[in-house]
């Protein structure tokens, strides 16, 4: 043998040809960042949820913590948060519609109509006490007139 062989150096009669097709002509496939994405949030992880171990997905566990974060009040996971759920939504084509206004029961109406009642009463002998107070001499007098 008039040359090496080792690491590195595989004997030349099984190296790689000049002219012939290789037996791997589009070579290793390339991952694009989606695929790289949706890979790494489906691997499985360990966690420890109320003292027992179970395996969850990496975007449960990411989602479950942010979700615990908005809840302490942090104000940078409830914006990223609200983002996504708005995200979700257009992705799903169905944005949240606003709740209609509670109507009210027959019970909160007739409170209405009890403190409503309440305040004709009171400033009804507001007035009276009022009228009674003034003085004869200042009720009689006409209003000034404006120059």
């Amino acid at each position: 043998m008039d040359y090496e062989v080792g690491y590195g150096k595989p004997p030349r009669h099984t190296r790689f040809k000049k002219g012939e097709t290789s037996a791997n002509p589009r070579g290793r496939p390339r991952k694009n960042l989606a695929a790289s994405l949706v890979e790494g949030l489906n691997k499985r992880v360990v966690v420890t949820e109320n003292g027992r171990r179970r395996k969850i997905a990496v975007r449960e566990a990411i989602t479950s913590q942010l979700i615990n974060k908005s809840a302490t009040a942090d104000l940078r996971a409830i914006k990223i948060l609200l983002d996504l759920i708005k995200d979700a939504e257009k992705q799903a084509g169905t944005a949240t519609a606003p709740e209609p206004a509670p109507r009210f029961t027959a019970a909160d109406e007739e409170v209405v109509a009890t403190l409503i009642e309440r305040l004709r009463h009171q400033i009804s002998s507001e007035m009276a006490a009022a009228a009674t107070s003034q003085e004869p001499s200042r009720a009689a007098a006409p209003p000034p007139e404006p120059e």
